[in-house]
């Protein structure tokens, strides 16, 4: 029993960060923006994050700060996509490589530092405690927000209007969406979640700052969207099936037995998105992915 609850605690905080990635590319998607740029905004937002508390210390304005920065280069991004036409992987790519350039260049003085952490819960209760000790604020508000999300996009106007703005944008302004307003909304607020989730990382889950702290959580997002055919739920299976491996290899780390290999457990998380991708690759089914996708929107 504590052992389970030990594993499913460190399985709950470890997909916190895939998570928010994942929901902040669905909103993005959902409006035909393509974003590939989720690894560099996490690092920069992390650093970011991480840098606000240190000279202020106060959670609330690192993580503030972490999402304006995530919004920051999402913007950026909008602004190449939507009203230059810039080709949106390319323009993703970019981001990634500026975001952890930057966090890279400018983090370098603060290598293995340590500011202010999120507190985890704790009760009286013994075995609850096992679980608590190991989740915060921050994972049970990503599961508020995945159901949020999930019954804006299927369940209000706003939601409607943004999937029609992402799978047939002329149509959308034909009938008065403006088209840009909600490619750029969806765009900045899926950078601004992104960057939260960037921030759990240098504030949360391993607290403090080194070089490419994320370890690749962009690009696992990336994989968990295209899993997630842009819904928020199975988004949150996804991320919740990478933390179990993560899980896996710090509970055989914790108890000192090597009855995986080592390089193996190491491995895990990161073959999980391939394992997807080849399945979803030779499913030969319709996914629920906007026709405009990728596609510049030029209004007449």
């Amino acid at each position: 029993m504590e052992d389970f609850l030990f594993i499913l605690g460190i399985t709950l905080q470890s997909s916190v960060a895939v998570l928010l990635a994942s929901l902040g590319e669905i909103i993005t998607e959902k409006s035909g923006i393509l974003n590939l740029g989720l690894e560099g905004i996490m690092l920069f937002s992390a650093f970011i994050g991480f840098i606000c508390t240190w000279y202020t210390q106060s959670l609330i304005l690192g993580f503030m700060g972490a999402m304006l920065a995530g919004g920051l280069l999402a913007c950026i991004h909008a602004f190449f996509c939507i009203h230059l036409g810039s080709d949106q992987i390319l323009s993703g790519l970019a981001l990634t490589i500026l975001g952890t350039g930057l966090a890279n260049f400018l983090g370098r003085s603060f290598i293995g530092l340590q500011t202010l952490s999120l507190a985890s819960f704790s009760l009286k209760s013994y075995y609850l405690n096992i679980l608590l000790r190991q989740l915060n604020v921050l994972v049970i508000l990503a599961f508020i927000l995945t159901y949020l999300i999930h019954f804006i996009l299927k369940k209000t106007t706003l939601g409607l209007n943004l999937s029609s703005v992402g799978e047939n944008p002329q149509v959308a302004s034909s009938v008065g969406l403006n088209v840009y307003k909600y490619r750029y909304l969806a765009t900045i607020l899926g950078g601004m979640l992104t960057g939260l989730g960037g921030a759990y990382l240098s504030l949360a889950y391993t607290p403090g700052w080194k070089e490419n702290m994320t370890g690749g959580q962009g690009w696992i997002a990336i994989a968990m969207v295209i899993f997630s055919c842009l819904k928020p739920i199975r988004a949150l299976v996804g991320a919740f099936l990478f933390g179990a491996f993560m899980a896996l290899q710090f509970y055989f780390q914790a108890i000192g037995k090597e009855l995986i290999p080592a390089y193996i457990l190491k491995m895990l998380p990161f073959l999980l998105p391939l394992v997807i991708l080849i399945l979803i690759n030779r499913k030969n089914s319709k996914y629920s992915f906007p026709q405009g996708l990728g596609k510049p929107f030029l209004r007449t």
